[in-house]
């Protein structure tokens, strides 16, 4: 066959992923943190943005209409996300607002009797671990050189206030010898926080008994067998100490009042409150509101007014393609957001309808539920409920989860009885073992027996890793712990 250059003409479909699209799926699945971030940077870029801040009166002046022949292309340039999107299902019971509706609060918290009594507490900053040590080096070491070994030792502490690190290299480092690093070591080692500088957990519980005078013969047994007490053989561990079972409950309350990382007491961030993006509540009538938080929305809106004024100066075809061109990228931005606040309301109020049951009763009543089923409800791809739940938090009256956690596998059920949520099944185990009879403790065996007792086919290794996962001992070291010789 002669190869000649020839020319056809094919048809295809593909998807064109527009600088547009990419940005809209990349705000569906930011956090409000995040959003608040990406707008903040959007609004310093370009000066056709403007932030609404509340009931802006500027707002009205900023939106007249142009004339006819300034942008005809643009007539959606103005998004408002306080506007209310409205679908209200009948005595099924669920209406989503995005806010207003009941008076959206300032602050989501889980108690709704009084939304406005939120106030903010900013704690002051403390001193740092590392300023802390080197303001008692400098007073308790006088010599220069162990001054610069004292240095380098606290820059190789972890956030525990551990040593993690070989203390060999330290000498050939420094040029110095390697016995006056560990003198060093053991000046420092009486600082404070106690137990600072241990190089292992018995060292550091150890550091903390002796400074408090406890530190005598069977406490040092009693560290050197650490393992068996997290295995709970208690009666081995007293049997070694050579104490009675009252000497040996007292040096446990002694040692489990120590402090394993003395460290976390500084440098430690100041847990941030949740600011939930959506809000659940219940209606008089029995049904539930599903609403938008108003805090976490960005409310931006093109100025139409400016973009006029300064594009009838615009004099050059660049300045004009470049007021274009921050014109639609205002315009595409309000549009993002505005679809994006309606989409995540849209879910949001599908999953309050399929997990009705777990908002009455609780988590023993959440069901089974996958992306797919939310998906096909609200019409839309199962990677878009995706992008949506991610970092998302839903405030309810009984409290802020994560949308994904109403997400769980599907656990069958014995005969004709329904599928289970791993979750509920997780709260059944852990309601078991925390109601057993000291003198009975419920082997995992024993749990799948009544589990499948109650309509719910589960296998004993899915028991034991819903038990490891929630950090709940083996049914033998919980009968070690409650049946220990006195």
């Amino acid at each position: 066959m002669a190869l000649t250059p020839r020319l056809d003409l094919r048809q295809s479909q593909t998807l064109v992923m527009t600088p547009q699209l990419q940005q809209a799926i990349k705000l569906l699945q930011l956090s409000n943190l995040d959003l608040a971030a990406y707008v903040e940077r959007e609004l310093e870029q370009n000066p056709l943005l403007e932030r609404i801040e509340g009931d802006d009166s500027s707002a009205a002046a900023a939106e007249e209409p142009r004339a006819a022949d300034e942008i005809e292309s643009n007539q959606d340039a103005i998004s408002h996300l306080g506007d209310d999107y409205e679908n209200l299902w009948s005595s099924a019971g669920i209406g989503e607002t995005s806010g207003g509706a009941l008076g959206g609060p300032t602050r989501a918290t889980g108690d709704f009797t009084d939304v406005t009594a939120m106030v903010e507490q900013t704690p002051a900053g403390g001193i740092g671990l590392r300023d802390h040590l080197l303001n008692q080096l400098s007073l308790d070491v006088l010599d220069p050189v162990d001054r610069v070994i004292g240095v380098h030792l606290i820059d190789m502490l972890d956030e525990a206030g551990y040593l993690s690190d070989d203390l060999s290299p330290v000498a050939q480092r420094l040029g110095c010898d390697a016995g006056r690093v560990e003198a060093t070591l053991e000046k420092l080692q009486r600082f404070d926080p106690p137990g600072i500088f241990a190089r292992s957990l018995r060292e550091c519980l150890a550091l903390q008994l002796h400074e408090r005078g406890r530190l005598d013969a069977a406490m040092e047994i009693l560290l050197d067998n650490l393992d068996l007490l997290a295995e709970q053989r208690l009666d081995k561990l007293q049997t070694l100490c050579g104490v009675c079972a009252q000497d040996l409950d007292r040096m446990l309350a002694e040692l489990t009042s120590r402090n394993p990382k003395p460290g976390l007491a500084f440098d430690s961030e100041v847990a941030q409150t949740i600011v939930p993006d959506v809000i659940v509540r219940r209606t008089p009538d029995g049904g539930w509101l599903v609403e938008l938080n108003n805090d976490t929305l960005p409310r931006v809106l093109v100025n139409r007014r400016y973009y006029a004024t300064i594009s009838r100066q615009a004099k050059s075809k660049q300045d004009k393609e470049y007021l274009v061109d921050l014109l639609s990228s205002a315009n595409w931005l309000a549009k993002s957001l505005d679809q994006r606040a309606k989409t995540i309301l849209r879910v949001a109020a599908a999953l309050v309808r399929k997990q009705d049951a777990f908002f009455i009763h609780g988590v023993q009543h959440l069901r089974p539920l996958i992306l797919r089923d939310i998906a096909e409800v609200i019409d839309m791809h199962e990677s878009t409920v995706s992008r949506v739940t991610v970092n998302k938090y839903m405030s309810t009256p009984r409290g802020t989860f994560e949308m994904r956690y109403f997400f769980t596998t599907a656990i069958p059920g014995t005969g004709a009885s329904d599928a289970h949520s791993s979750e509920a099944v997780r709260h059944r185990i852990k309601a078991l073992i925390e109601g057993e009879d000291p003198g009975e403790v419920l082997s995992d065996d024993r749990l799948v027996a009544i589990l499948r007792g109650q309509g719910i086919d589960i296998a004993r290794r899915t028991v034991a890793k819903y038990r490891d996962a929630m950090r709940i001992a083996s049914s033998l070291q919980r009968r070690r712990r409650k049946k220990r010789p006195r």
